[in-house]
């Protein structure tokens, strides 16, 4: 059996790392990545290549810096030549990425069956791109492999039950990730403080808003005054404050370059807690029993808050500040659950694609 897995941001290569340890382990599996270049800095791609220990890419279509529709279009006529060379029985996409859609959509149209690893997650948000990409992969799939049970009951209630493809739980990759990777974790070169708030920004509807802007860097400036700030800066957010002169030579945020998984793997370990717009970091913290504050006004992860260990707080400074400091106050009880499955979501994926049988 041959999959073709479709990759291009760096959630999708922590992901893809697990499962494609587990398909290395199957004698009758082959798998060819394509990279799609979505993410193309050295230290948002190739290092997780390096320090996660995921095969090479077969392919890399190098496309990225471009809009939405044209990167998506670009990625599925280079992803339809790749299918059409290669023949495979599957292609494998994961979350919610252009690189996502475009995968799926290239080889639904051309009859090769599809899985979608992290299947119905919704945040019902449609102003989120995100949020398209899922809906629309999640439709043309054959397997929905999701990783919770809300998840499942989202996928019932858009009736998937009528549409002749295999809805199945299989617990969460990342968790899986987390497991592995925590006894390789490292500390990263950039000097961060003893005690320290771990952040990240990244999300469009945040960083291309000047106001949410100026709100969230106010706050988590405010913030450091008392307890410092590490946030990683990601391209795109970096090219947005220096648009906007953001005073970076008297900031008191710790700013360091992106990190690789392995180092973000020890800051989450280290951290006091978790402030992030991101979606994966906010089970990450969980994973690692840090609390969260997400910086959005909904999330795909309910079950996160409905356990009282996320908080959505949006974009307004003084929620933000309040509730930073009512988490450094009284940190909460991160008691372990199992939320997310046991570990062994890799070994399901390959198992449910190599058993599948149409309804």
């Amino acid at each position: 059996m041959k999959i073709v897995t479709v990759i291009g941001a760096r959630p999708q290569f922590i992901k893809a790392a697990v499962v494609s340890r587990a398909i290395a382990q199957h004698p009758d599996m082959q798998e060819i990545i394509v990279h799609t270049g979505q993410h193309f800095d050295e230290n948002m791609s190739d290092i997780f290549f390096e320090e996660m220990q995921i095969p090479k890419p077969d392919y890399n279509l190098h496309i990225n810096g471009l809009g939405h529709g044209a990167m998506t279009g670009q990625m599925l006529e280079k992803i339809e030549a790749v299918l059409l060379e290669e023949k495979p029985d599957w292609v494998l996409v994961y979350g919610d990425t252009n690189s996502t859609l475009a995968g799926a959509l290239a080889a639904c149209k051309l009859h090769i069956n599809v899985a979608h690893v992290e299947a119905g997650l919704r945040s019902f948000n449609t102003n989120m791109p995100e949020e398209i990409n899922r809906i629309l992969t999640d439709r043309i799939s054959n397997l929905l492999l999701c990783p919770t049970e809300t998840a499942i009951r989202n996928l019932e209630q858009e009736g998937f039950g009528n549409f002749g493809c295999k809805v199945e739980n299989i617990g969460d990759v990342m968790q899986d990730a987390a497991l592995f990777y925590a006894p390789r974790a490292k500390r990263p070169a950039q000097a961060v403080p003893e005690d320290f708030i771990l952040c990240t920004v990244h999300r469009a509807e945040n960083t291309d808003d000047n106001r949410k802007l100026q709100n969230l860097f106010g706050a988590l400036e405010q913030i450091s005054a008392q307890t410092t700030v590490v946030l990683p800066l990601h391209p795109r957010t970096r090219k947005k404050l220096e648009s906007a002169h953001y005073d970076f030579g008297n900031s008191r945020i710790c700013f360091i370059e992106p990190v690789g998984y392995l180092e973000m793997v020890w800051l989450l370990s280290h951290c006091r807690m978790v402030m992030t717009d991101s979606g994966g970091l906010q089970k990450e913290a969980y994973f690692f029993k840090k609390f969260c504050l997400t910086l959005r006004e909904e999330t795909e992860w309910v079950e996160l808050v409905e356990n009282g260990v996320n908080r959505l707080v949006g974009t307004d400074r003084d929620t933000i500040t309040a509730a930073a400091a009512q988490c450094l106050a009284q940190p909460a009880n991160m008691t372990e659950n199992q939320l997310y499955g046991n570990g062994h979501a890799g070994e399901k994926v390959v198992e449910m694609v190599y058993n599948y049988r149409k309804s």
